[in-house]
């Protein structure tokens, strides 16, 4: 039955006290069930604080190792059915569980993600979720679209490997290997503020780069150093 399914929320956070309470809001208004794992990568405001008073009591741990350890962290406590990965700036659509429970009732799928809309409802934001839904025609997503795969492929897979940079776009290679995956029509809405400030054409240009040189064979820690610059 898809209204057993367990969906554990796992959330890497670093200085987000501006949103972790609205973040959490939502997710305790989402129908379904659910279990969220907040792990702090080290912050230095409330983010902590405000994460443990939150009355839906989330599971919070920490891990200052970097976003990739931190989501492992949260993989290894969690108890769900599957695995949803959720940037702190990302909110699920209101139907998500039925969503990922419904393609789930297919055995051949593994995972997914979801669409993608970026907030502000301008033309920035409505062509860069154009290019996203281009992307994930030919199998390419990233983090902020709500990665999930059911909690043994996570396993099986390895989970997150501890690159400086591209460590969700490296797991989507191995999902997309591994089985069949579904791209939810949702959307699941993220914040396009971080790169309004760059326009259109370095925005895009920027992640077209970063993912070419990352196939390259460009080490993820020298893309690290590069991507502040190239932003």
């Amino acid at each position: 039955m898809t209204d057993r399914v367990v969906v554990s929320i796992v959330v890497p956070v670093l200085e987000e006290e501006a949103i972790i309470v609205r973040l959490l809001d939502h997710l305790a208004e989402l129908p379904g069930r659910w279990e969220v794992i907040v792990v702090d990568g080290g912050s230095s405001d409330l983010t902590r604080t405000l994460a443990a008073a939150h009355h839906t009591r989330p599971v919070l741990l920490d891990d200052p190792r970097g976003r990739a350890n931190q989501i492992n962290t949260g993989a290894a406590e969690a108890h769900g059915d599957v695995l949803l990965f959720l940037h702190a700036d990302t909110r699920l659509p209101n139907d998500a569980h039925a969503s990922v429970s419904g393609a789930l009732t297919d055995p051949r799928v593994i995972g997914g993600n979801f669409a993608l809309r970026f907030d502000g409802g301008d033309r920035f934001s409505r062509v860069l979720g154009a290019w996203y839904a281009l992307q994930r025609h030919t199998g390419v997503y990233y983090g902020d679209s709500a990665i999930w795969l059911r909690a043994p492929e996570f396993e099986r897979l390895g989970g997150f490997r501890p690159l400086a940079i591209m460590e969700d776009y490296d797991l989507v290679r191995r999902l997309e290997r591994a089985g069949r995956t579904v791209c939810l029509p949702g959307p699941a809405l993220t914040s396009s503020r971080r790169w309004q400030r760059h326009g259109l054409t370095r925005t895009i240009a920027s992640w077209v780069a970063i993912r070419w040189l990352y196939l390259a064979g460009v080490s993820p820690e020298r893309l690290a150093r590069l991507y502040p610059r190239i932003r």
